[in-house]
C-alpha cells in the first residue's frame, strides 16, 4: 500500500519529454505546474493542482542553462512544501556539478556537496538521481538517495547489435568500475585508457591502451560527454592499437560546444547514451542513438511510492 496518497508528479523546463515519458509509463498525466521568468530575470514557480500530504516528485535535470534550472528545481520544492506536500522527491537524471566532488587544487569549491546542502535547505525529503560522476555524492546528502545506472538498457541495446569480438574500455581509471560490470554483462575482456588531466581547459593527455585490444571492436565507456574530446582521442589511441571498430556510449550526452561534430567527424562509428539530457536538433546526427531511461525512472518512482525495494529492479530485469 502506498505510505502516502496519490502520486503527483510535476517537471521543471530542464526536460519536460521525459518527464512526459515517465508519466506515461505511470499511466497518469504530468500534474500542472507553471515555471517562467519575469522581466527582472527572477523564477517564479506555481503548483496549480492540490498537493497537500501527496506524494509529490519534482523532475529536473541539472543541463544548461545549469544555474537557471537548478535554481528552478529549488523554487519548486519550496513551492511544494509551503503547499504542504506529504514528501517531496527531487528527481534529477542529471546531476550537474557532479565533476566538482572534491578539492583537487588550492582553494577551489566542492559544488556538489554545495548543491545537496540547497536541495535539503529547500525542503527535498529524498532524491531519485542516475549514475552520478562519483559514488561519494550520494554521501553528501542527509536525506535518502536512490542512485539508478543506465547500464542494464545500455548493454541490452549492445547485445543487439552482436558486435564481433567485442571489448569495453574505460575512458579512465575512474569509470573502470562501471566499466568492469558492463563488461561482465556483455562477456567481454576489459581495458583502460590512461590519461592524465592537464589543468581546467577540458584538455587532456591520453597515455597508453591497457589491455588486449587488437583486432576487437571496442565500446567506449564513461558516465558522461561533454566537450567529446576524450572520447575522440580515445578512440583515435584504440584506432593506433588495432581495434577494427570503436563505438562510444555514455548515460549522459551534455555534447557542449562543437561536442557533436567532434564525435560526428571523429573515428566513432555510433554514440549511444539516454535521455537524462535533452538533445536539441542541431546535435543529433545518424551515428547518435538515444535509449530511454523513462520506464527505469518511471519503475523507481513507483517503488518509491509504494515503499517497494528499487535495489530489486536491478536483479536480472529488462527495461526497454
Amino acid at each position: 500500500m502506498p505510505l502516502y496518497e496519490e502520486l503527483k508528479i510535476f517537471s521543471g523546463n530542464s526536460n519536460p519529454s521525459l518527464a512526459s515519458a515517465v508519466a506515461g509509463y505511470l499511466g497518469s498525466p504530468l500534474s500542472a505546474l507553471q515555471a517562467f521568468k519575469f522581466s527582472n530575470d527572477n523564477t517564479f514557480v506555481r503548483i496549480h493542482e492540490n498537493v497537500r500530504q501527496r506524494d509529490v516528485f519534482l523532475m529536473q535535470s541539472f543541463s544548461v542553462p545549469v544555474n537557471d534550472h537548478v535554481m528552478e528545481m529549488l523554487i519548486m520544492i519550496d513551492a511544494a512544501k509551503r503547499a504542504s506536500a506529504g514528501r517531496i522527491t527531487a528527481v534529477i537524471p542529471y546531476y550537474g556539478y557532479g565533476r566538482t566532488d572534491k578539492k583537487d587544487q588550492p582553494r577551489v569549491p566542492i559544488t556538489a556537496r554545495l548543491i545537496a546542502d540547497l536541495l535539503t535547505t529547500a525542503g527535498a525529503d529524498r532524491v531519485l538521481t542516475m549514475d552520478l560522476h562519483a559514488g561519494q555524492i550520494q554521501g553528501f546528502f542527509n536525506i535518502p538517495v536512490d542512485e539508478l545506472t543506465a547500464m542494464p538498457i545500455i548493454v541490452d541495446h549492445f547485445k543487439t547489435l552482436q558486435l564481433k569480438n567485442p571489448v569495453v574500455v574505460a575512458v579512465d581509471i575512474g569509470i573502470s568500475k562501471r566499466a568492469r560490470d558492463m563488461a561482465e554483462q556483455l562477456e567481454a575482456p576489459l581495458a583502460i585508457i590512461e590519461k592524465r588531466r592537464t589543468g581546467n581547459d577540458d584538455k587532456s593527455e591520453l597515455l597508453n591502451v591497457i589491455g588486449e585490444v587488437e583486432g576487437k571492436t571496442a565500446i567506449l565507456m564513461d558516465d558522461e560527454v561533454d566537450t567529446g574530446g576524450t572520447m575522440v582521442n580515445a578512440a583515435a589511441a584504440l584506432e593506433n592499437a588495432g581495434v577494427i571498430g570503436v563505438y562510444a556510449t555514455s548515460t549522459h550526452a551534455v555534447l557542449s560546444g562543437g561536442a557533436a561534430e567532434r564525435l560526428k567527424n571523429g573515428p566513432v562509428r555510433s554514440y549511444v547514451c539516454t535521455d537524462t539530457i535533452p538533445l536539441p536538433p542541431g546535435k543529433m546526427n545518424g551515428g547518435v542513438k538515444i535509449v530511454s531511461i523513462a520506464p527505469l525512472l518511471g519503475e523507481a518512482i513507483l517503488r518509491i511510492h509504494t515503499g517497494t525495494s528499487v535495489g530489486a529492479m536491478f536483479q536480472k530485469q529488462t527495461y526497454a
